[in-house]
């Protein structure tokens, strides 16, 4: 047995949960909230294997109520047809919604929206893309926990390439449809920008970070050195952090997922 299929029997254990999908028909009000980022790479982990499995296991192992996936693949041929996010929503027992960035290979490309509530109002935000390169979005719900106020929840996934000009612009217009916005938000995702760029400083004037206090890398998996996938959220006051941690998971995809629990604002 290769040592790092080891991890995810280890990363259950810590976290104290099964592999096992929870089909709960009504859970109860949460005193708080868990909330993931996670990029999925198509449901190829670094070790070349497409295992979706795999990654439904390590969502179910964090016990995440809200979910933000980046690079799902929809019915492409490179993942033999399947429809990865209505497949990873079945193992977890989430609700599911689906935004494409682009068409690929017969299929679609983009990001999804797990949840263990309903999401209504479902939105997907074209974003800048000023090179005519890999189309960029973010997708919004809005999402009413039991006992809770509503709340927006987004994702998204800026552009990587090199060059931030496109980041500049894409987060410049996510400021424009977002940080104005009175209801409580949560806003996860892979921004392909460390904290000291000017990318995520703009973001920063108008969101929290949720792992400032405790801030650590996700990518690459196999040995993080950058912090680039983040929970931001706003306004600032509706929200008690209560820890940031990026998952001991090394294999599963070539991002290790970022994990963070809050506590809302009384109602």
């Amino acid at each position: 047995m290769h040592p790092r299929s080891l991890l995810l029997p280890a990363l259950l254990a810590l976290l104290g949960a099964t592999a096992a999908p929870a089909h709960a028909a009504t859970p109860a009000a949460p005193r708080t909230l868990r909330v993931l980022s996670y990029n999925v790479h198509h449901g190829e982990g670094d070790d070349g294997k497409l295992d979706l499995p795999r990654l439904a296991a390590v969502i179910t192992a964090s016990r995440a109520d809200l979910v933000a996936l980046q690079e799902v693949d929809q019915r492409t041929k490179r993942t033999g047809g399947i429809d990865q996010a209505a497949e990873l929503a079945r193992l977890t027992g989430h609700h599911v919604a689906y935004g494409k960035a682009m068409d690929y290979q017969g299929g679609a490309y983009g990001q999804a929206l797990l949840s263990r509530w309903p999401l209504e109002d479902f939105v997907v935000h074209a974003l800048p893309n000023p090179a005519n390169v890999e189309p960029r979005i973010a997708i919004s719900a809005t999402v009413r926990p039991p006992g809770l106020p509503a709340l927006r929840f987004i994702g998204t996934h800026l552009d990587a390439t090199r060059d931030d000009t496109a980041r500049w612009q894409q987060a410049l217009r996510l400021n424009e449809l977002f940080a104005h916005d009175t209801a409580p938000t949560i806003f996860v995702g892979d921004f392909n920008a460390r904290p000291d760029t000017r990318v995520m400083k703009a973001l920063f004037e108008h969101f929290a970070d949720a792992s400032a206090a405790s801030p650590a890398p996700t990518s690459p998996a196999k040995q993080p050195t950058a912090r680039i996938d983040y929970v931001l959220l706003r306004p600032a006051p509706a929200w008690r952090v209560v820890s940031s941690k990026v998952l001991p998971e090394a294999v599963a995809s070539d991002h290790r997922p970022l994990l963070v629990e809050l506590v809302p604002a009384s109602p």
